[in-house]
């Protein structure tokens, strides 16, 4: 018998190094505004024969992708341009709090230092589990479920398809944990929004006490 080989997929993540990890500053801030809360992380995206990279920053509040960028490699100059790109379009960022895994790409030095420049809290998950940042993880499953392919020719293809997606999800995709209204819509409104706030980390204290008790 022949035994199917499993598509390899590439690790986004890289957290044993030496830089320095932040705690996390989020269990149980829930933002009442746009740029309270900011929430970062990278996916792939599969290519012919290679893969690429997108960096993406959200607003917790708004679920707005703030800034992206789909890059060749996982260097952290790529996801400092996302950042960037995130900082240019939010002018006021007096009580931001950036939250992100512990990856290389968000503890170097240079990341670091733009964040502390603009006078951005650092904030990081903790133990690795999905719920520590699951609202980056809701966001990267709605581009890669409903709006990407599932393969691109090449990274120009790609590039484009993200770009196109990325406004189709801001502009016109409604999000049940805002009312059903739009995230371009929600970041830039004055109005109070009711939001549909999911406490991920009560589940992820419920799942760790059940095992402790098993």
């Amino acid at each position: 018998m022949i035994r199917k080989r499993k598509n390899r997929k590439p690790v986004t993540t890289y957290s044993y190094h030496w830089y320095k990890k932040y705690k996390n500053l989020i269990r149980e801030f829930i933002p009442t505004a746009p740029n309270q809360l900011w929430v970062s992380d990278i996916t792939y995206i599969t290519l012919n024969n290679s893969f690429a990279y997108l960096s993406l920053i959200t607003d917790a509040y708004s679920r707005k992708i703030v800034g992206f960028f789909l890059s060749r490699t996982l260097e952290a100059k790529e996801s400092i341009k996302a950042l960037q790109m995130a900082i240019q379009y939010n002018p006021n960022l007096k009580t931001l709090i950036h939250h992100s895994d512990r990856g290389i790409q968000y503890c170097c030095n240079d990341y670091v230092s733009i964040l502390n420049r603009n006078k951005i809290k650092i904030s990081m998950t903790e133990n690795g589990d999905p719920l520590e940042n699951a609202i980056a993880e809701r966001v990267n499953g709605i581009l890669k479920d409903e709006l990407l392919q599932d393969r691109y020719k090449n990274f120009e293809e790609a590039q484009e398809a993200v770009a196109v997606a990325v406004s189709v999800y801001n502009h016109q995709r409604p999000h049940g944990s805002i009312s059903y209204k739009m995230p371009q819509e929600v970041h830039f409104s004055k109005d109070v929004v009711e939001r549909k706030w999911k406490s991920y980390y009560k589940n992820y204290e419920v799942q760790n006490a059940g095992i402790s008790n098993q």
